[in-house]
């Protein structure tokens, strides 16, 4: 088993990382200027901009 991706508020962090708010569908859904959050492990998720987005780990792009 996997580990959970997607986070609702109230839930708590997985690991230290900064975390970013996303769509409904992150794949087809674009924020504009999403909400971000710098936690630590077993720190809860704050509240959403609205019930449909959830927290997601904000992911670094690493460059060749």
């Amino acid at each position: 088993m996997g580990e959970k991706t997607e986070f609702e508020p109230g839930d708590k962090a997985p690991n230290n990382a900064t975390y970013m708010e996303i769509g409904e569908i992150s794949m087809d859904t674009e924020i504009h200027d999403p909400k971000h959050v710098k936690l630590r492990k077993g720190e809860r998720f704050p509240s959403t901009t609205n019930k449909d987005r959830k927290w997601k780990k904000k992911i670094k792009v690493k460059v060749h």
